[in-house]
């Protein structure tokens, strides 16, 4: 397992996308979720994977395997009711990092997140987050996407 590290973070007003703009259309089910692991299936941009993460918040354990098209049709099934559909848009960002912003569709409609991963604990430390960031949510299972698939989004807080 490699070490995934990022922070989350809420966003009501995203910077302005052309129509042009690419985006990748993201369906993600769970198959197994506990306090400390999940196991999903995903597929995005055409490629499909079977990923387990162990941990909550910034750092985290994570696997992720390539998997068929098939046999992400023959899991899909068994995530009924635990799914999140999203659509993903890359932004640079100063020093060489992407903001990874979702804007999830369907149940979850009006949320925006944004993510950003990095190469070290000590550069997510010391991130500055730029201003259309909003409240920073790493770590809060209420918007993790596993909880949401299940309940849906929890109210947004000021």
């Amino acid at each position: 397992m490699a070490a995934e590290i990022e922070r989350k973070f809420l966003v009501s007003e995203p910077p302005a996308f052309s129509p042009g703009d690419p985006f990748e259309d993201i369906d993600q089910g769970y198959l197994v979720s506990d306090e400390t692991t999940e196991i999903r299936v995903r597929r995005k941009g055409g490629h499909c994977f079977l990923t387990v993460k162990k941990g909550h918040g910034e750092v985290r354990d994570e696997t992720e395997v390539a998997a068929t098209e098939d046999q992400f049709k023959a899991l899909w099934p068994l995530t009924e009711g635990w799914r999140v559909r999203k659509r993903r848009h890359r932004i640079d960002l100063e020093g060489g990092l992407t903001a990874e912003l979702d804007v999830y569709l369907d149940r979850l409609e009006g949320l925006l997140t944004v993510e950003v991963e990095f190469d070290s604990e000590s550069a997510s430390r010391t991130f500055s987050p730029p201003g259309w960031f909003g409240q920073e949510v790493t770590g809060d299972v209420a918007y993790s996407n596993q909880r949401m698939a299940l309940l849906g989004a929890p109210p947004v807080r000021s």
